[in-house]
C-alpha cells in the first residue's frame, strides 16, 4: 500500500501515537491492559475478551466478534489470514510478528522479525510464513524458527510481494524493477524492468499480473514475459488500494487538488473484457482499502481510515444504510484483510489493536484448514512423597520382588569391590555415517537399539579387526540368514566431503600417497572409473589413444586421450573425466545398452554394478575399435604419422584385443558350415556338475573359449531349423586377453567359493609344514633369501585363502586347430626357464595385469574397484624407479597391495567381474612414442553450427597465420557456465548445511582476447558451446546465456562443439602462452583442464602461465576480491549491471 497519501502523522513515529516506544502508555489505554483487566468504561475491551452478551451476531451480517492487542501502542502495519491453518497473522511497525489462533484470537506465537524496519507484507506458505520488510525477505516457521533470511540490496525499498506459484515469488517496491526469487534455491532468478517505478500492490489472475503504482496507474502484465499488455491511469495523485474479481477491477486512491492530495470518493471500475473504464462508483466514506467479498454477489467492502466500512455492488449505487463503524482504539485504521472463506474481516489500528468482524458466531478462516500443532505441556510422572522421618511408614510402599536368595548388600567386601564398567563400543554404522564438525560427530540414528537404552555385554566379543577400519557387511542375494562379514576400509565406497570452500580444503593426499592420479566419483556415471584406470595402465592402449584425433564431435577415443593426458601430467592428485563421460552419455548405443544410469539409480544403488561394468567393458572396446578405423581425417586432426598404430586393415584395438575364430555348425544331416568371426573379449562359462569336482581356472577358460554347444540353427541343406552342434576353434590369439567373469547369481559365486576351498587344501598339502601363519621370517630365512642360490618359498595361510585365479596362464595352438590352456606358476618358470614359452611356435604365456571386482554393500549399493599391476614404464615416469607393483584403485583412493590380494575373492563381499591378461613382453611389439596431434590450424576460422548465425553477429576476429601466438604471449580468458544438475545438500542437526553432491556445471561460452599486436584487446575466440543435455539453470544474471543460445536450430551466436574449443585451448597451453583472467581455477576445472595439487590447483597450464587477478590482488588471511570491485576500482566500470551489458 502507498502511505504517501495517508495521514502525514503516520510517516514517522510520533511519540503521542507510538507511546509503546516510551515507558508510559497512551491515555486511551488502561495501564493494566496487559494483565487481562478490562479497560475503563470509556475504552474498548481488548486482549481476546469476548463480545458482550448483549451483542448478537446475525448470520450474513458482519459484526465485531473479538478485539485483541498485538503490541501495545505500536501501529499494526499488516494483517494476513493464514491460508493453511486457522490463524491470523499481524505485523507491526516495530518489526514484530504475532499470530492468533481461531476466532477467539488466542495468542499462538510472537517473535521479532526485524529490529528496525516495519513489516510490509505477510504471505503464508505450507511450511512457514514469508515476511517482507524494507530490504529483507525472511521465511520463518509458524513457531518463530528461521528457515531462510534473504537480504536484498540496501538501496531497495520493497512494499509488495506476490506468490506466483509454490516456489516463485515476485517482490516489488519504489525502485524501477521487480525481482523474481526462487524459494527452493533462495536465489534471485530474474529482474524485470518496470517503466513506471513504485509498485506497491500486486495481484494475479489467470490472465494477467496486476501492478499498482504510486503514480496512480494500474498496469496489466503478461504472465510469462512480464511485459505490459494494458495500463489504466486510475488516479491523478496516488493509488491507495485495488482488487480484481472476475472481469472487474476496482481501485481507490487520491486525486491532485490545489491544496495537495485529496481522497477521491469515486471508485474507478474497469471491465477487463473490453479493457475500458465503466461508470465510477460514488461512495459515502473516504476509501483507503477495498476488497471484493464474493459470497452471493460480487460485493465490495470499502474501508476508510477513520473506521467506516461500506458494502456495495461495483455496478450499482452505494447505499448509506450499508455503512457500519469499526471502533478502533487508535485514531486510524492501518490495515485490512479478508479471510479465504469470506466469513471474517480483520482490522488493525494505529494503537496496536486487532479487531475481528465475522458474519457468524463460529466462523472459519479457510474452507479446509489443517490441524494446528500446539506445544505439548510438560507431563512429569510423580510418585507420592515418602517421609522417612515417620517410624510407622510401611516399607511395603516400595515394590520389591520376593526372593529367598542372598541380597547384594549381604556379600562380603572382597566380592563387592567396585570396578568400573567399560562403555560399549559405538555402533559401526554410526561410525561409518558420522560427519565431524570440529571435534563433534553427527550421525543419523541407525535404529538398531531401543530409544534411550544402551545394552551392556558381560562377555568381551572377539575382534580381530579394527572397528575404525572395518565395517560389518552382509551378503547380497542370499535367502538364508545373513551373516556379518568384515569389509576392509580401503575397499569401501569413498566420498568427497564438501565444505564452504568446495574441494579446496579436502585432503586427497590422505587417500593417495602415490604419484598416480585417481578419478573423482561425484560425476554422473563415474562407476566406470576403475575401467578407465585399467585401460590407462595398458601401455600400448595409452599411447595409441593419445595419438588419436579425429573430427567426430563425440569421439570416445579422443576424449579418452585427453583424459589420459591429464593422468600423465598429474602428480598424485585426482582428475575428473567430465568431458569423457559427457561424450559417453551422448552415444545412442550406450543408452540402448542401459549403461546410462539416472542420478536416482546411481545414488540408491539400484543398478547391478557387476553386470553394468561388464557390459561397459564390451561397449568401450567395441567403440574404440570403431573409432580407430576412421582414418580419413583432415591433416589438422590427424594422429602422428609413421607410427605402427596406423594400419590400413584392422584397427590397432583389433590387433590388441581381437581373437580370430572359426565357428563350425554341424547339422545331423552331415552338412557343416564354417564361418570366420572375431571377438574382443570372452565370457566365462561354468560347468553344470554339482559334485564338487576340482577345476583349474585354465580348464574353465578353455571351455569358455572353445565353446561346444547344441542349439537350433538354420541348415541350408535341410532348408529348415535343425538341431546342430556348434563348435568354436581359435585361429589367432589376442595380445590382451579380456575375460568377463559373469558371477551374477549365487550359483556362480558358490562355484568360485568351492574351487577356492579345494585349491586351498591342495596348496596346504603341497607345501606341507612350510606354510606360516604370517609374513614374519626368521633371521636364518632372511640370510638364505639374501644368498644368490637361496630361494625362500614360504607362503602364509592368509595368502592361500580364497585364491583360485592364477597369476599366469600358458596357451598353445595345436596343429589340428586345437587349444591347450594350463596354469603357469613360478615353479614352471624355474623348471622350463623364462624363455621356454616363446621357443615353440604358437605357445604364449599371459600374465594377470588387472582384476575389477564388485564390492557388495547393501546400504550403498556397492562399488567397483580395480587391482592393477603397474608396469616399469609408469614407475619410471612418475617416480624415477624401475619396478612393478600391484595397486588398489578405488576412485581417488590408491594404495599399494600385495599381489596375492589381487586374486583373493571372498565371495561374501568381494566378487570378481573382469580379468585382464597380457602377453609377456607386450610393450616390445609396439611403438610407444607419443606425438601431440594438435596443430595450429585448430585456431583458424571455422563455420558455426548455428543455422541463423549471421556475419553481422560475429563478436570476434579469428587469428591469421601471421598472428599465431608464441611462447609468453598474453591471452585474456573468460568462461561462462550453465548448470546441468542442482546441488544436493542436507541440513545437519547443528543447523549447518552439508553438501552431499555439488552442482554439475558445463561450459557454455569461452572467450579469448589478444594481449598484444595491432589488434590488442580484440577477441579471437568467442565460442558458444553447443549442448545436447538438459540445462537446469542458465545463470543468465551472471553469464548472459539465455535459453536458445546453445541450440543450433535457433541460436544466433557463433556456436561450436566443446571438443573444438578444447583443442584450441590445449594448443594455446602447449605452445606456452600466458593466460590472464579472474577465477581461472574454476574456469579450467569446468573445462576439464585441471587437476588438484596442494594449495595451488595445478592446471594442465603450468603455474607460470597463469596470471589470475584473484590471487594477484589477494592479501593473506583476507577474503578474495570480486571482479566487480576490481573493475570499479581500477577501470571505473560496472560489470554484471544488467544482462544486456553482457
Amino acid at each position: 500500500m502507498n502511505f504517501e497519501g495517508l495521514d502525514p502523522g503516520l510517516a514517522e513515529y510520533a511519540p503521542a501515537m507510538h507511546s509503546a516506544l516510551d515507558p508510559v502508555l497512551d491515555a486511551h489505554l488502561n495501564p493494566s491492559l496487559l494483565q487481562n483487566v478490562e479497560l475503563d468504561p470509556e475504552g474498548v475491551a481488548l486482549e481476546a475478551l469476548p463480545v458482550q452478551e448483549s451483542v448478537h451476531i446475525m448470520e450474513g451480517v458482519y459484526s465485531e466478534l473479538h478485539s485483541v492487542v498485538a503490541e501495545v501502542g505500536v501501529p499494526v502495519s499488516v494483517s494476513h489470514f493464514d491460508l493453511h491453518e486457522e490463524m491470523l497473522w499481524v505485523g507491526s511497525h516495530g518489526g514484530h510478528a504475532t499470530s492468533f489462533f481461531g476466532p477467539a484470537l488466542e495468542r499462538y506465537s510472537s517473535f521479532q522479525v526485524n529490529g528496525s524496519d516495519d513489516i510490509r507484507q505477510i504471505q503464508s506458505l505450507e511450511n512457514g510464513i514469508l515476511f517482507l520488510t524494507k530490504n529483507n525477505l525472511k521465511y520463518m516457521a509458524r513457531g518463530g524458527l528461521i528457515i531462510f533470511d534473504y537480504l536484498l540490496d540496501e538501496n531497495e525499498d520493497m512494499h509488495s510481494l506476490l506468490l506466483t506459484d509454490s516456489s516463485t515469488l515476485l517482490v516489488g517496491g519504489l525502485q524501477n524493477h521487480i525481482l523474481e526469487i526462487d524459494l527452493n534455491t533462495v536465489q534471485e532468478t530474474q529482474k524485470y524492468a518496470v517503466e513506471t517505478p513504485g509498485v506497491t500492490i500486486m495481484r494475479q489472475t489467470n490472465r494477467f499480473f496486476f501492478c499498482g503504482h504510486t503514480s496512480g496507474k494500474v498496469s496489466l502484465r503478461d504472465l510469462r514475459t512480464f511485459k505490459v499488455e494494458h495500463e489504466f491511469d486510475a488516479f491523478s495523485g496516488s493509488l491507495s488500494d485495488f482488487d480484481v474479481h472476475g472481469n472487474l477491477l476496482a481501485a481507490c486512491g487520491f486525486s491532485s487538488r490545489l491544496t495537495g492530495l485529496a481522497c477521491d470518493r469515486f471508485l474507478k471500475v474497469y471491465d477487463l473484457r473490453m479493457m475500458r473504464a465503466i461508470t465510477p462508483l460514488q461512495v459515502h466514506v473516504d476509501p483507503a482499502f477495498l476488497r471484493f467479498i464474493p459470497t452471493y454477489t460480487s460485493r465490495l467492502a470499502i474501508i476508510s481510515q477513520s473506521g467506516q466500512c461500506q458494502f456495495c455492488e461495483p455496478t450499482g449505487l452505494a447505499n448509506p444504510a450499508d455503512i457500519f463503524h469499526v471502533n478502533p482504539v487508535g485514531p486510524l485504521l492501518m490495515t485490512f484483510d479478508v479471510s479465504a472463506s469470506k466469513q471474517a474481516l480483520a482490522f488493525g489500528d494505529s494503537e496496536g489493536c486487532v479487531h475481528l468482524w465475522t458474519d457468524s458466531p463460529e466462523p472459519s478462516f479457510n474452507p479446509y484448514s489443517r490441524e494446528t500443532e500446539f506445544a505439548l505441556p510438560c507431563l512429569v510422572d510423580s510418585l507420592p512423597p515418602l517421609d522417612w522421618s515417620q517410624d510407622l511408614l510401611p516399607l511395603s510402599l516400595i515394590p520389591v520382588p520376593l526372593t529367598t536368595d542372598t541380597l547384594l548388600s549381604d556379600w562380603p567386601a572382597a566380592n563387592s569391590a567396585p570396578a568400573p564398567r567399560r562403555a560399549p563400543p559405538v555402533d559401526a554404522e554410526i561410525l561409518r555415517t558420522m560427519k565431524k564438525v570440529g571435534f563433534i560427530g553427527y550421525a543419523p540414528n541407525p535404529r538398531t537399539k531401543l530409544r534411550n537404552q544402551i545394552p551392556y555385554r558381560l562377555k568381551e566379543s572377539d575382534s580381530e579387526f579394527d572397528s575404525f577400519s572395518q565395517v560389518t557387511e552382509s551378503p547380497v542375494g542370499r535367502e538364508e540368514e545373513p551373516h556379518l562379514h568384515m569389509v576392509s576400509k580401503k575397499y569401501r565406497k569413498v566420498t568427497i566431503k564438501y565444505s564452504k570452500l568446495g574441494l579446496e580444503d579436502f585432503d586427497f593426499k590422505h587417500y593417495n600417497k602415490t604419484l598416480f592420479a585417481g578419478l573423482e566419483p561425484h560425476i554422473p556415471n563415474a562407476y566406470c572409473n576403475c575401467m578407465i584406470q585399467v585401460l590407462y595402465f595398458l601401455e600400448p592402449v595409452r599411447c595409441l589413444i593419445q595419438n588419436h584425433l579425429c573430427q567426430k564431435e563425440f569421439c570416445l577415443a579422443c576424449e579418452l586421450g585427453f583424459l589420459f593426458h591429464m593422468l600423465d601430467l598429474s602428480r598424485g592428485d585426482p582428475c575428473q573425466g567430465s568431458n569423457f563421460l559427457r561424450a559417453f552419455r551422448t552415444i545412442p548405443e550406450a543408452s540402448a545398452l542401459g549403461l546410462i544410469l539416472a542420478d536416482s539409480d546411481e545414488a540408491s544403488g539400484k543398478g547391478n554394478l557387476a553386470r553394468l561394468i561388464q557390459r561397459w567393458n564390451r561397449f568401450i572396446l567395441t567403440q574404440l575399435h570403431q573409432d580407430m578405423q576412421e582414418l580419413e581425417v583432415p591433416q589438422a586432426y590427424r594422429g602422428a604419422g609413421g607410427s605402427s598404430f596406423c594400419s590400413s586393415g584392422d584397427s590397432v584395438i583389433g590387433q590388441l584385443f581381437s581373437c580370430e575364430m572359426e565357428n563350425c555348425s554341424l547339422c545331423r544331416c552331415g552338412s557343416e558350415t564354417v564361418r570366420a568371426s572375431s571377438t574382443l573379449l570372452f565370457t566365462l562359462s561354468y560347468p553344470d556338475d554339482k559334485i564338487g569336482k576340482n577345476y583349474d581356472f585354465a580348464q574353465v577358460l578353455k571351455r569358455s573359449i572353445c565353446l561346444d554347444q547344441n542349439t537350433q540353427a538354420w541348415c541350408d541343406n535341410c532348408e529348415k531349423y535343425q538341431p546342430t552342434i556348434q563348435t568354436r576353434n581359435i585361429r589367432h590369439l589376442p595380445d590382451i586377453l579380456v575375460i568377463n567373469c559373469e558371477v551374477n547369481s549365487s550359483k556362480e559365486a558358490d562355484f568360485w567359493r568351492m574351487q577356492a576351498e579345494v585349491a586351498f587344501k591342495i596348496a596346504v598339502k603341497k607345501h606341507g609344514g612350510e606354510i606360516s601363519k604370517n609374513k614374519e621370517f626368521a633371521l636364518a630365512d632372511w640370510k638364505e633369501l639374501g644368498s644368490p642360490e637361496g630361494v625362500l618359498v614360504c607362503p602364509s595361510i592368509e595368502e592361500l585363502k580364497n585364491v583360485w585365479l592364477p597369476f599366469s596362464i600358458r596357451m598353445k595352438m595345436t596343429k589340428n586347430k586345437g587349444l591347450d590352456v594350463c596354469n603357469w606358476t613360478d615353479g614352471d618358470e624355474m623348471q622350463w626357464g623364462p624363455a621356454r614359452a616363446e621357443e615353440e611356435h604358437g605357445v604364449y604365456v599371459y600374465d594377470l595385469m588387472a582384476t575389477v571386482v564388485h564390492i557388495l554393500d547393501s546400504r550403498t549399493g556397492g562399488s567397483l574397484v580395480a587391482h592393477i599391476k603397474v608396469g616399469e614404464t609408469y614407475h619410471q615416469r612418475k617416480e624415477g624407479v624401475t619396478h612393478q607393483q600391484w595397486y588398489l584403485f578405488n576412485d581417488f583412493l590408491i594404495e599399494p597391495i600385495d599381489k596375492h590380494e589381487a586374486v583373493q575373492f571372498d565371495m561374501n563381499w568381494k566378487v570378481p567381474a573382469i580379468l585382464y591378461y597380457v602377453k609377456r613382453n607386450l610393450n616390445s611389439r609396439y611403438n610407444l612414442n607419443i606425438k601431440n596431434p594438435i596443430e595450429a590450424s585448430v585456431l583458424l576460422a571455422e563455420a558455426s553450427l548455428a543455422r541463423k548465425q549471421r556475419k553481422t553477429h560475429t563478436t570476434f576476429i579469428p587469428l591469421m597465420l601471421n598472428e599465431m601466438p608464441q611462447i609468453g604471449d598474453l591471452v585474456g580468458l573468460d568462461a561462462e557456465f550453465v548448470t546441468l544438475n542442482e546441488e544436493e545438500a542436507e541440513l545437519r542437526s547443528d543447523g549447518t548445511k552439508s553438501t552431499i553432491k555439488p552442482s554439475q556445471m558445463s561450459v557454455a561460452r569461452i572467450t579469448c582476447v589478444r594481449g598484444q599486436g595491432p589488434n590488442e584487446g580484440i577477441p579471437f575466440i568467442d565460442d558458444y558451446i553447443s549442448t545436447q543435455e538438459q540445462v537446469v539453470d542458465y545463470l543468465t544474471q551472471y553469464s548472459g546465456i539465455k535459453p536458445g543460445d546453445l541450440d543450433a536450430k535457433i541460436s544466433s551466436k557463433h556456436l561450436t562443439t566443446l571438443k573444438s574449443t578444447y583443442l584450441k585451448l590445449r594448443f594455446l597451453i602447449d605452445i606456452g602462452v600466458k593466460f590472464v583472467g579472474h577465477g581461472l581455477q574454476k574456469d579450467f576445472r569446468v573445462i576439464n583442464l585441471m587437476v588438484w595439487q596442494g594449495s595451488f590447483k595445478s592446471l594442465l597450464v603450468p603455474k607460470d602461465q597463469v596470471l589470475d587477478t584473484v590471487y594477484l590482488f589477494h592479501m593473506p588471511r583476507k577474503r578474495m576480491i570480486s571482479l566487480r570491485f576490481l573493475a570499479w576500482y581500477f577501470l571505473d566500470a560496472a560489470v554484471f549491471s544488467s544482462v544486456l551489458a553482457l
